[in-house]
C-alpha cells in the first residue's frame, strides 16, 4: 500500500532536518570574557579537548572580535569535553558538561604579586598504614584581588616544605572549578618544593600526599608553617593518638572514624610539632564505594566534578560527613576516585598532544598503600609553563 502524499512529505521532511539536529547537538558557542577588564576577548587561542581517551585534542580555534567562537564536532553534548583559553601562557579550562550547547570561557591577567592570594586554612591527615604513617595535606587559597587577577609565578607559586623522612607521592591542585590538575613539583632543595599554578579569583585548593617512617607505630612529625595567620586542621582516626603544639581535641565523627584538633593560628615560620602514636584500620571501604559513586554520578553530570576533599572551612560546625570521607578516600582510594574525574597534568610549552608525556619522566618505586598506586612524582628544576587553570 502506498504511503499518503502527505505522510510521505512529512518523513522526507524528517530526513532532511535530522543532520540539522546532529549538527547542533555537536556545536558549542561561547564568549571568551577578561574577567580583569569585564570585557570580551578577541584573538584568543581555543583548544577543545576530549576528557576521554587520552584527553586527545579535537579542535581549534580562536575568539572572534566580540570573543565569540564556535566548536563543531560529534561529542560536543554526548560526552564530557573541556574548552581551554590559552592567555600570556596561562591555561584557563572551562568543563563542557553533557548537553551543553553555550559556555563562557573567562581569562584573566597574570598578576606575580603574592599578595594576591591568602591562605586561610591548612588540613592535614595522619594514617597508619604498617610500618609508614600516610600524611595528606591541604591548602585553602583565596584569591580575592581587585581587579580579579590570576596568581601565577613561572618559578613556583605555591611553596610547600615536607617533614624531615617524608617521601613526596603525589601533588595536585584545583581551581574555583574544583577540576583537579596534576602538579610536576619543582624541587628547591631541603624538602622544599614549589608548584607552578595559575591560581583564579576566587577559591583554591593544593593538596600532596607523603609518607614516612613509623617504627614502633609512632612519630614526631614537624610540620614547617609558611603562610601567616592560617587555621590548622588535623583528622586521625580515634584510636590513633594525636598531641601538639597548640592543637586542641574538636570532636569525633563517628559516622566517619574520624577525630578532628583545632589550632586556630599558625603564624608563618612556626613549626608544629606533632606526636603521632598507635594503629588504625585503613578507611572504611563503604566510605569509599559511596564517594566513587558520587563521582561516576558527578561526571555523568558534570566533567566539573571534583573529588571531595576540605576545603579548609572557617567554622567546625560545618565540617559535614561526606566532606571529610572525600578526603580521606583521596588518600586511600585516589586511584579509584580520580580515574572517573578529569585530571589534568601540568602543561610544558610543548603541543597539547604531549601534555602528559610528563609521566615518563617520573620516579618508579613502591607506593604506599594507602594512596594513589602510581609512582611518586619526580620534582624538577624546569619551570611549568604554561599554567593549568
Amino acid at each position: 500500500m502506498r504511503r499518503p502524499y502527505s505522510a510521505r512529505l512529512a518523513l522526507l521532511g524528517a530526513l532532511a532536518l535530522a543532520p540539522l539536529a546532529i549538527a547542533e547537538a555537536g556545536t558549542v558557542r561561547g564568549t571568551v570574557m577578561n574577567g580583569t577588564t569585564g570585557k570580551a576577548a578577541a584573538g584568543i587561542e581555543l583548544i577543545l579537548i576530549q576528557l576521554q581517551g587520552g584527553m586527545p585534542e579535537v579542535a581549534r580555534s580562536k575568539s572572534g572580535a566580540q570573543g565569540e567562537f564556535t566548536f563543531d564536532h560529534p561529542g560536543l553534548g554526548a560526552q564530557p569535553m573541556l574548552v581551554r583559553a590559552v592567555y600570556h601562557g596561562v591555561n584557563f579550562n572551562q568543563p563542557l558538561p553533557p548537553g551543553t550547547s553555550s559556555a563562557q570561557v573567562d581569562i584573566y591577567e597574570p598578576s606575580k604579586d603574592p599578595k594576591t592570594i591568602n591562605v586561610p586554612s591548612h588540613v592535614l591527615l595522619f594514617q597508619p598504614k604498617g610500618a609508614h604513617l600516610i600524611v595528606g595535606e591541604q591548602y585553602q587559597i583565596e584569591n580575592k584581588s581587585q581587579p580579579p587577577m590570576a596568581y601565577f609565578r613561572s618559578e613556583g607559586s605555591f611553596d610547600f616544605v615536607l617533614p624531615e623522612g617524608g617521601q613526596l607521592q603525589q601533588v595536585f591542585a584545583a581551581g574555583p572549578a574544583g577540576m583537579p590538575v596534576v602538579q610536576v613539583p619543582i624541587d628547591q632543595k631541603n624538602n622544599r618544593y614549589s608548584i607552578a599554578f595559575a591560581f583564579r579569583p576566587g577559591e583554591n585548593s593544593v593538596r600532596y600526599s607523603y609518607e614516612l617512617p613509623y617504627a614502633g607505630n609512632t612519630a614526631t612529625v614537624t610540620i614547617p608553617t609558611i603562610y601567616p595567620g592560617g587555621r590548622l586542621l588535623v583528622l586521625a582516626p580515634p584510636s590513633v593518638q594525636i598531641s601538639g603544639d597548640g592543637l586542641a581535641p574538636a570532636g569525633e565523627r563517628q559516622n566517619l572514624n574520624i577525630y578532628l584538633y583545632n589550632r586556630e593560628e599558625a603564624p608563618a615560620g612556626t613549626l608544629v610539632a606533632v606526636s603521632v602514636s598507635g594503629t588504625a584500620p585503613p578507611p572504611r571501604r563503604n566510605a569509599g564505594a559511596e564517594q566513587g559513586q558520587q563521582g561516576r554520578d558527578a561526571q555523568q553530570g558534570s566533567e566539573a566534578a571534583r573529588v571531595n576533599i576540605l576545603q579548609g572551612p572557617r567554622q567546625l560546625d560545618v565540617l559535614k560527613g561526606p566532606v571529610i570521607a572525600g578526603f580521606i578516600c583521596v588518600l586511600a582510594l585516589g586511584a579509584f576516585l580520580l580515574a572517573r574525574k578529569p585530571v589534568f597534568a601540568v602543561a610544558r610549552p610543548t603541543p597539547v598532544e604531549d601534555e602528559f608525556s610528563h609521566a615518563k619522566k617520573l620516579k618508579k618505586s613502591k607506593p604506599a598503600a594507602s594512596i594513589s598506586p602510581s609512582a611518586p612524582a619526580a620534582p624538577t628544576r624546569a619551570t611549568a609553563s604554561p599554567a593549568e587553570v
